[in-house]
């Protein structure tokens, strides 16, 4: 047991480092490969029937958690013959290798924050047409219906909840599942963004998915929010914000992200927005702040890389501390202390 915590938290950590140093991959993803069979399945499933759209979230969620919870039974340090046998330094090592691919395949810091500044800095430049060009790679909005302050506010408010998204929230159920954690959450999570929409195509087919990955966000987007007022530059502004509008958004795990973001940068953001072909009109956060610039593009970023960094020492120290309680509650190592 204290090897498999250990060899998590020496594998979290390094994927976490191969996000850093190489983000995601141009080609050949596994979350890239996972949707395309998704949207495989959804072309023979898909009815206007949320039953249709629950079995859709099942196959294919359930599915990928599955096989991710096979191979790593296949990659324990000890045999089903002999469970408590030590694990062998080859068998430490695979779980340590597997644990540290499958959080670099799922986390997506580094790439958020490239497209991040990408717009950012065509937007400094004065740049709209590049502006809206690269906007898509953020979020779903509608490029040619925003001015430049606009899409400023979407950077931000895309880099705040794709914070808790494609990071704190893969951590939280890593720490939680392991592997097997780290998996499902991807796959719910991708599985809202495919299908999780309010158009006329998905309003029940994607029921299922929308409502599986609010709950599945719902612990990080907390922690999200609560390690952004720890590591905000206003820390009193990202917990006002938090407490008073974080329950206005009509994302129950976005609200309390974009609220703290906006506090802790001390910008406004919400508003009125284009997204999917249907106009938006969301709560104001933090409304007595000034609207975003181009340059709090660079400074969201920043916190968000914060944020990130306390997400994976909170989660592994987390996993650690609650591995250290199991052993002590074994009766095995009460026997031992008392040898010694």
């Amino acid at each position: 047991m204290r090897g498999e915590h250990a060899g998590y938290a020496c594998g979290a950590a390094l994927g976490f480092l191969g996000d850093l140093i190489a983000a995601d991959p141009r080609r050949g993803h596994p979350v890239a490969a996972f949707g395309r069979a998704a949207a495989a399945v959804e072309r023979r499933l898909w009815r206007d029937h949320r039953g249709y759209g629950a079995a859709h979230t099942v196959l294919c969620a359930g599915g990928a958690a599955a096989g991710a919870a096979l191979l790593q039974r296949a990659v324990r340090g000890a045999s089903p013959a002999s469970p408590s046998s030590s694990p062998s330094p080859l068998r430490g090592g695979a779980r340590v290798a597997l644990t540290a691919a499958t959080v670099w395949a799922v986390l997506g810091g580094t790439s958020l924050g490239r497209e991040a500044r990408a717009v950012g800095g065509a937007l400094t430049a004065g740049d709209l047409d590049v502006a809206r060009e690269r906007l898509p790679h953020l979020c779903g909005r509608d490029p040619q219906a925003l001015d430049g302050p606009q899409m400023a506010r979407a950077v931000v408010e895309s880099v705040a909840e794709n914070t808790s998204d494609a990071v704190v929230g893969a951590l939280v159920w890593g720490a939680l599942g392991g592997v097997p954690g780290l998996v499902a959450f991807r796959a719910v999570n991708t599985l809202d963004a495919m299908v999780g929409h309010k158009s006329p195509r998905y309003r029940r087919f994607g029921w299922a998915a929308a409502r599986l990955d609010d709950l599945a966000g719902w612990p990080g987007s907390r922690l999200t929010a609560a390690l952004t007022v720890l590591a905000g530059p206003d820390r009193r502004g990202a917990l006002r914000a938090w407490r008073a509008d974080g329950g206005a958004h009509p994302s129950p795990n976005a609200g309390p992200v974009e609220a703290s973001f906006a506090g802790a940068l001390g910008v406004r953001l919400g508003g009125t927005l284009a997204y999917g072909g249907r106009v938006e009109h969301r709560p104001v956060l933090n409304g007595a702040a000034p609207p975003v610039a181009s340059d709090d593009i660079e400074r969201a970023v920043r916190l968000s890389r914060r944020v990130s960094v306390l997400a994976l020492a909170t989660t592994v120290t987390a996993r650690l501390v609650a591995g250290a309680a199991l052993r002590a509650r074994q009766p095995g190592s009460r026997r031992r202390r008392r040898s010694r």
